[in-house]
């Protein structure tokens, strides 16, 4: 169903809509990445954390402006990135496989990694026997469906409700869509959004509670805590 209703605008732009699932509210922007100018942000060229949505537009070249913008995976107290990051082809920290405390080493975990006209998320420990050449790469986690399939850990009944968002891909690396609920959800119910109405086969948990939405199509530009990476599409030039 989500194909349909959402597809037939995403060649050409970035297509941002609000949808309900379930009885929970979601706002879903989807991206072609070989078509859009898809893109990880986290240092200004002074080599400083950018952390905002306005910092990064203030970064771009005259004739470009940020179409699309979400936080884009856990980090530090001083906001540099728990696990794997690399940027423009420049790694910054490397591949986490072990598992941890906190969402991040909910295991399986995954990296959304950007290349050559797609984009995929991958379970870390096939993106660590893939190796796949990433022009922009952010690790997260927990994964929230790996290859069709919920997360092992994440319970129908569950009380723990958060703001959330992530991104699910296609199989064919050619739709990205990003998604932030509205209203404080569940893994699971966050999960199954991705699976049965976004029908995307691998879908990655980006954060909660911090998640922040940037979409000017719809009037909405998020303000809050200080991110750290930051996925976004660049438009104009």
């Amino acid at each position: 169903m989500a194909a349909a209703l959402l597809t037939p605008q995403a060649a050409s732009a970035v297509t941002c809509r609000d949808l309900s699932f379930e009885g929970t509210s979601y706002t879903v922007c989807e991206v072609a990445p070989a078509s859009e100018d898809l893109r990880l942000f986290l240092r200004g060229d002074d080599g400083e954390i950018l952390g905002q949505f306005t910092d990064i537009s203030r970064t771009l070249d005259s004739g470009q402006t940020l179409a699309f913008a979400m936080n884009a995976g856990m980090y530090h107290p001083d906001r540099r990135p728990v696990g794997y990051y690399v940027e423009n082809g420049q790694r910054e920290t490397r591949l986490l496989t072990s598992a941890s405390s906190g969402n991040f080493g909910l295991l399986p975990n995954g990296v959304f990694c950007i290349r050559d006209g797609r984009a995929d998320v991958i379970e870390t420990l096939r993106f660590a026997d893939t190796a796949p050449g990433c022009t922009y790469a952010t690790q997260s986690g927990p994964m929230l469906v790996i290859d069709g399939a919920l997360h092992p850990r994440f319970l129908p009944d569950s009380t723990s409700r958060h703001t959330r968002n992530g991104v699910g891909t296609s199989a064919d690396g050619k739709r990205a869509l990003f998604a932030i609920s509205n209203t404080p959800v569940t893994f699971y119910q966050f999960a199954r959004l991705f699976r049965d109405r976004l029908n995307t086969p691998n879908a990655l948990y980006f954060d909660g509670r911090i998640s922040r939405l940037h979409a000017p199509q719809l009037n909405r530009s998020d303000s809050g805590f200080w991110m750290g990476p930051i996925v976004g599409v660049v438009s104009g030039n």
